[in-house]
């Protein structure tokens, strides 16, 4: 096994030009209640599936866990490597390593399309947090599946022990609420390595 040390990383900015309109680095977004963020710059460049499945981000997350998607991705990423995942990736990943060991070091199931999905996905009615890598839709802890209240609210407050800066969003059926997975997010962490300019 590898871990994120071995994967090169890019500026969305020098990625050709099919790559930067379905990435949009850096360009500023509107991510609702007029409120206006940069969509992420730096890069992981994946250059197969396999290397992401051998790629563990922490002992217990592998970066495919956290970048899986389906035929909802843009068929430009979805089926053409090298993939290109934002570094606060590897953030969160810490994160869910902590819930785990708090969730009885029982194993963590991240949906499909509930990691990373790039702005050109179509479950990206607007941008947010899972466009930067920041968020995670747990579907299943150990052998508990996440799809009623008691489950959703026993982990969703384990993971707001996390810190003040995670969300975790309520059960229910309305606008931003989840009835059949637990969404939890670090914020709009965005990262810029030491070696590279923002020029």
């Amino acid at each position: 096994m590898a871990n994120q040390t071995e994967l090169r990383i890019v500026s969305g900015n020098d990625l050709p030009e099919r790559y930067r309109t379905l990435l949009q680095p850096g360009v500023l977004v509107e991510c609702g209640e007029g409120v206006k963020r940069r969509l992420p710059r730096f890069f992981y460049e994946v250059g197969s599936w396999q290397q992401a499945k051998n790629t563990m981000l922490t002992p217990h997350f592998a970066l495919a866990e956290l970048m899986m998607v389906d035929c909802l991705e843009s068929e430009g990423l979805l089926r053409h490597p090298p993939h290109y995942v934002p570094l606060a990736v590897g953030v969160l990943a810490r994160y869910l390593e902590d819930f785990r060991e708090k969730a009885g070091d029982e194993k963590v199931y991240i949906s499909a399309n509930g990691g990373y999905r790039s702005p050109s996905h179509r479950l990206t009615k607007m941008p947010g947090v899972h466009n930067w890598g920041t968020a995670a839709d747990i579907y299943r802890v150990g052998d508990c599946y996440l799809d009623d209240r008691e489950s959703i609210e026993k982990y969703g407050q384990i993971f707001a022990t996390l810190g003040a800066e995670v969300y975790v969003a309520p059960y229910g059926i309305g606008e931003g609420e989840t009835d059949d997975h637990l969404h939890v997010d670090i914020g709009y962490v965005s990262i810029t390595p030491r070696k590279i300019g923002e020029d």
